[in-house]
């Protein structure tokens, strides 16, 4: 019963966290910054809906704070979408910066897109924040990527999960 209860609130929490930004429109952007292409998604692949970005903001909130979360942030990122129910082959940071299938790149971020930089990625939590979840030093913690040691890694990029439908 008390799991079932810590469930409800942590999916609480990552909506209230969320706010009104899980109600943004989820199809492609319209400005794209230099270098990031619209990419156009088959009928049969579609973006995570606002219940399933949900699903995946209450696993990363359940993660914080935990030292058994993963060996790196690729890692932790991984375990997350795949507790979710969407799992993808894993991919480090450097290659999901690159660009893998099951990720798209985007302009603007929603809440569980990932934000991504050379030898580091998480997942945003409250784009309108800039907050992200991520494996940091003092473990699965919320932070700003906007703030002076992320810009000092320069211009991250966001990558959202793409569904494919059987």
């Amino acid at each position: 019963m008390q799991s079932g209860f810590k469930s409800v609130m942590t999916a609480t929490c990552a909506l209230a966290l969320c706010g009104g930004a899980l109600s943004q429109a989820q199809g492609t952007n319209k400005a794209s910054p230099p270098g990031v292409k619209p990419a156009r998604v088959p009928a049969n692949r579609r973006t995570l809906s606002t219940r399933d970005r949900s699903s995946v903001i209450a696993v990363a909130l359940h993660s914080k704070g935990t030292r058994d979360a993963g060996r790196d942030c690729s890692h932790l990122v991984h375990a997350i979408y795949e507790r979710a129910g969407f799992p993808y082959a894993y991919a480090d940071s450097d290659d999901l910066y690159a660009g893998v299938p099951g990720f798209r790149q985007v302009a603007q971020p929603q809440p569980a897109d990932l934000v991504v930089w050379h030898g580091h990625v998480g997942i945003v939590i409250r784009p309108s924040r800039h907050k992200f979840l991520s494996l940091l030093s003092r473990g699965p913690i919320v932070d700003d990527y906007q703030n002076q040691y992320w810009k000092s890694r320069g211009q991250p990029r966001f990558c959202r999960y793409i569904k494919h439908d059987s």
